[in-house]
């Protein structure tokens, strides 16, 4: 039975708001033209995005760069007709959205490390050094340190972009790190873990946060310049020398793009100075990734923003066709041999080349005469 044209609207919506996997809406939506109209007219793919995501109750609006210039000449018609394309670019929006935030490969979600509120040796401890997943490259040891406190309860943070504006993220990966070349191998980790998510207040296309200096500490540019939409629990972390897990309860949208890791309590003091250290070898943020998909636009003070879609192709299908062709994007592999050449550059200063200065001859004869000596 064609329930959509023989049941009242409230039943037919109660049946069809029980799809939760948004390629089931899909295929609803191609049974019949009076099933298409259905659910565009009653916005179930926004509402569908809405029970996954309420965060996305803040789009104010949503753009299109590839129908949006001849958008112009389309409002000038009735305004059913407007009601009526306004509720078809929706519906397509928010029915990529929802097959992107569920069906996406899960990946790596960091694009960058920024800002670190302290460092005890920078550059050579850089916030750098956590995009690295080795403790150590060849003999020198690779981790993020922050500056000594006699206080247990200072905290400390590290903040990272992501490689989109629209990220779903899972989980945060941190390993601790353990100070293998000092007596008693200590382990410099937190007693507890916790994650912001949010945006640069500046949230621009040409935005590049030319005020946070890469890698650079600074504490009071991240409480100035970013906003946190989502504040994680407090995770307990152990202090061990391994890959530690920390599993949000449910997957949680970050609009903007930007990570913070807090460090909370201190647990190891350094023997050379009896201060209190907290040291990182390796962090990793995973999830999916609609920055192919999706872009966000001018964020508010109320957290309303424009959603810009860049692409109709299929996310997950775009992400496995990239997968099977080695495919990498260019700033991605530019990221990378900038991070190879930070981390030589760090492995130097601890290390700097002795240079030996030969002496030159002031004359022909007398180099000669050294030979004859030789």
């Amino acid at each position: 039975m064609d329930f959509v044209n023989n049941l009242d609207t409230d039943t037919s919506l109660s049946i069809l708001s029980c799809l939760d996997d948004p390629s089931d809406l899909v295929r609803a939506s191609a049974v019949s033209r009076s099933w298409r109209q259905f659910v565009i007219k009653y916005n179930l793919s926004k509402n569908l995005c809405l029970r996954l995501f309420h965060q996305l109750s803040n789009v104010d609006h949503i753009v299109e760069t590839s129908n949006d210039s001849n958008q112009g000449s389309s409002e000038a018609g009735p305004s059913s007709l407007m009601d009526t394309r306004l509720l078809e670019k929706e519906h397509r929006a928010y029915a990529l959205l929802a097959r992107g935030c569920m069906s996406s490969p899960i990946q790596s979600c960091i694009a960058d490390a920024i800002i670190a509120s302290s460092t005890d040796n920078f550059p050579a401890e850089s916030i750098l050094n956590t995009l690295e997943e080795r403790d150590r490259i060849g003999r020198t040891p690779s981790y993020w340190s922050s500056t000594g406190q006699h206080r247990t309860s200072v905290p400390e943070t590290l903040l990272y972009r992501l490689n989109g504006d629209l990220c779903v993220i899972t989980e945060i990966n941190i390993q601790p790190f353990q100070a293998y070349f000092q007596r008693g191998r200590p382990i410099y980790s937190s007693h507890y873990v916790r994650f912001r998510l949010g945006h640069h207040k500046d949230n621009s296309p040409n935005c590049n946060n030319s005020q946070d200096k890469k890698g650079e500490p600074g504490k009071s540019s991240v409480e100035s310049n970013y906003v946190w939409s989502y504040t994680s629990q407090e995770f307990p972390m152990a202090q061990e020398n391994r890959l530690q897990s920390f599993k949000l309860p449910e997957p949680v949208l970050c609009i903007g793009g930007y990570i913070l890791v807090e460090f909370l309590g201190r647990v190891q003091t350094q023997e050379m100075d009896g201060q209190y250290y907290i040291c990182v070898s390796h962090v990793k943020v995973e999830g999916r990734s609609l920055a192919k998909s999706f872009r966000v636009e001018n964020v508010d003070d109320n957290g309303k923003f424009g959603l810009k879609v860049l692409s109709y192709s299929d996310p997950k299908e775009t992400e496995e066709m990239d997968a099977e062709a080695g495919q990498e994007m260019d700033a991605d592999a530019g990221q990378t041999q900038l991070r190879n050449l930070e981390q030589l550059l760090n492995l130097l200063h601890r290390h700097p080349l002795e240079v030996v200065n030969y002496v030159w001859p002031e004359s022909d004869d007398e180099y000669a005469e050294s030979e004859d000596e030789a």
